[in-house]
């Protein structure tokens, strides 16, 4: 397996000229780096005004690995050819390097760049990318693969010291600018860098490990799209840089650099909606210990549950209902000793009987999750107001009146549910939990919901019973006396509900709160359709200008189906009035809807304009068809012979009913479509706003992620 390294954009608030000039004093050996024995010259050619410089290096190294392994190997250095162009013109150093040694066992190739910042021409970029492939070293390619790891780590660390190093050397001995590059012809001076020989313009050769001192992203990851949430004055706003990363997100490893970049860039290329922050991305990178494909397939079941139930306008669109500010406990207080912001729940005072009997589940689940989506954006505020990244919040709950009543069976279940859609889609956002004045039903509460809580995140806990928190060691150790509420013995006074019981008279029927949770999760532009084993789901367009551009958006939420796109020149149905005009969408009634008659012959009454395209459960599928004919077109949904193959992974919660719905002849998708003049269709791709493959975390079963695929067909 190859393994992929890339490093952010590291800026040198320098002039390129002078960055070079660092880098000469790197050859033929350098100093602080002991590994790096001597080089020779293979080749070399400059151009006669001096614009262009190319040379080859082979580069001797001392490798640090094991004795015994160099004993096994036969060999004590390690060879690297480095292949570097130098355009004066351009301002720009390219450096490519790849292993002599073992090159039939492993191949570590490496590109770096130097080039000029994109916003400040006195300033200099540098980055860099690397893989490693071991097919085979005598058994040792796990030993092999350690050390590359730890020597891209090293060398990444090391390389900006030694280019500082240099550029103070420069300084104190008075250069402090080097002419730019001047196509006139002139008797050469050289600046006063030093008076030893001219040498080629090289940074340092690559290490054995997949890793050289600077790098250029190879092809496939050399670009990456997407502006930074807050990008830093003067940097690239398409590229991550590594000030903004240590400002905004953290002390980070390279490696998990990498994991950072590399996964941002992919979902730059696969993935038709908006970019998630970098902040968002970290989370579900740290939720899977920075393991890319692990992250990748729960952001994207994430993303996709996102669009589908609009969570990125819920703090615009979601009102608390009065009996959940009146009766819910909970609320934002101030911020912990760490500037984390601080939710405050007094789950001993809440009726969550009450609670549940009057609003639903589902009503329950939007205020959780507008408290998430809060949380979130207080983060985000208090890293700028103190300086420093802050990623999480810190909870405490405080347990005084918890009896049986809390462990109603209903409760618990839309507890448990709550639970796991916050564990799904907001990793790596609980900071500290602070467990307050825990009764003797705790444990019985505990036994229940720890299951569904990550390991991870259950190592944030902390359990105080009784009033064992007001000592050493407890409440004061995480948040300020002074911000303590008072309810807990401090001062401070707190604006959280006090609760109480839910008068009855504001129960509502199971009939209402159903109706209810489906008007939560329906209020969108998607519209939902149930697709039956042969009954497919038919949506009629008609279109009067031709050159007119169809669009598609739509999410398989169960089963597999397979998209077909139709013409005719007639109706299927009598038109109604209301629904048929120029560019109008019809919206017959019913869950399902077949408009195409049985008696109808394909090739005859209608055309099929496009490939059929088969859509396995979880995916997302955007697309568009731009019409040659005026007419009826007719978008169909159809059931897929195939059983639907989402048993795995299923959630811990009602997987009776998740096998019930794998091996039923139904499919759901939820989709959108918009239809679109020719000259509009690049300025208003709105329908194709949409997130990569994945899975509502709020239906019964998930399924691994795919990649989106999307159709598009331009009729001949």
């Amino acid at each position: 397996m190859v393994q992929k390294y890339q490093s952010p954009v590291r800026v040198y608030k320098h002039p390129f000229e002078l960055v070079m000039a660092a880098y000469e004093r790197r050859f033929p050996t350098c100093p602080l780096i002991p590994m790096f024995v001597d080089s020779d010259v293979m080749a070399e050619q400059q151009s006669d005004d001096r614009a262009t410089h190319r040379i080859e290096r082979r580069c001797k190294l001392d490798v640090d690995a094991p004795r015994l392994l160099k004993r096994i190997a036969g060999v004590d250095f390690v060879y690297f050819i480095q292949k570097n162009a130098l355009d004066r013109r351009e301002r720009t150093l390219h450096i490519e390097s790849h292993n002599e040694t073992f090159s039939n066992r492993v191949i570590i190739h490496e590109l770096c760049c130097y080039s000029v910042h994109p916003d400040n021409e006195d300033w200099t970029c540098f980055e860099q990318s690397a893989s490693l492939d071991i097919k085979s070293f005598f058994g040792f390619e796990s030993t092999v693969e350690k050390m590359a790891i730890k020597q891209y780590a090293s060398s990444i660390k090391k390389g900006k010291e030694i280019i500082e190093y240099y550029l103070r050397e420069l300084d104190e001995e008075g250069v402090t600018h080097i002419p730019r590059w001047d196509p006139t012809p002139v008797s050469p001076v050289r600046p006063s860098v030093t008076a030893r020989p001219e040498l080629p313009i090289t940074p340092a050769i690559a290490i054995p490990v997949a890793i050289a001192k600077e790098t250029q992203p190879n092809q496939d990851t050399s670009s990456l799209p997407g502006s930074l949430n807050e990008p830093l004055t003067g940097t690239p706003d398409d590229k991550l840089d590594a000030d903004y990363i240590k400002r905004y997100l953290g002390d980070l490893t390279p490696l998990q650099e990498s994991c950072l970049i590399r996964l941002r860039q992919w979902l730059q290329e696969t993935h038709k909606g908006k970019i998630p922050k970098d902040e968002h991305i970290l989370r579900f990178l740290r939720a899977r210990d920075f393991n890319i494909d692990k992250a990748r397939e729960i952001l994207c079941q994430s993303l996709t549950w996102r669009k589908q139930h609009q969570v990125d306008y819920l703090l615009e669109t979601w009102s608390s209902p009065q009996v959940l500010n009146d009766y819910y406990t909970g609320g934002w207080h101030h911020h912990d000793k760490d500037g984390r912001p601080l939710y405050i729940l007094r789950l001993g005072q809440m009726d969550t009987k009450g609670l549940v009997r009057a609003l639903g589940e589902e009503s329950l689940l939007r205020h959780v999750l507008s408290i998430n989506e809060e949380g979130l954006r207080r983060c985000e505020e208090n890293t700028k107001v103190f300086g420093r990244p802050i990623s999480c919040w810190t909870c405490l709950v405080d347990l005084e009146g918890l009896n049986m009543r809390h462990l109603w069976r209903p409760g618990v279940k839309a507890l448990l549910r709550i639970i796991e859609v916050v564990e799904a889609n907001y990793p790596e956002t609980l900071g500290r939990l602070l467990i307050l004045r825990a009764p003797r039903v705790f444990p019985v509460l505990w036994t229940l919901v720890s299951p569904f809580i990550d390991e991870n995140t259950r190592k944030k806990f902390l359990i105080y019973a009784g009033n064992d928190y007001q000592g050493p060691g407890g409440l004061v150790d995480y948040i300020d006396k002074e911000v303590i509420p008072d309810f807990l013995g401090g001062d401070c006074m707190c604006e959280v509900p006090e609760g109480g019981l839910v008068p009855k008279s504001l129960y509502r029927t199971a009939e209402e709160l159903e109706n209810e949770d489906i008007r939560l999760w329906t209020e969108t532009i998607y519209q939902s359709a149930s697709v039956f084993k042969g009954a497919p789901h038919e949506l009629l367009i008609e279109i009067i200008d031709a050159s007119s551009v169809v669009t598609w958006d739509f999410d398989v939420c169960k089963g597999d189906i397979i998209f077909n796109i139709f013409h005719s020149k007639r109706a299927p149905q009598p038109p109604r009035k209301d629904t048929l005009g120029a560019h109008g969408i019809t919206s017959p009634g019913g869950n399902n809807v077949q408009l195409i008659d049985k008696s109808w012959m394909l090739g005859q009454d209608y055309s099929m304009v496009q490939s059929p395209l088969t859509c396995k459960e979880g995916e997302s599928v955007q697309g568009s068809h731009v019409t040659r004919w005026p007419g009826f077109y007719i978008l169909q949904w159809k059931f897929h012979s195939m059983p639907a193959c989402a048993t795995t992974n299923l959630p811990r919660v009602d997987d009776v009913l998740a096998t019930l719905q794998v091996s039923s002849h139904k499919c759901k998708v939820m989709y959108y479509t918009e239809v679109l003049g020719s000259e509009d269709f690049r300025g208003s791709m709105t329908s194709l706003e949409s997130s990569h493959s994945g899975f509502s975390q709020l239906s019964a079963a998930t399924t691994s992620s795919s990649q989106s695929q999307s159709s598009s067909m331009i009729s001949r």
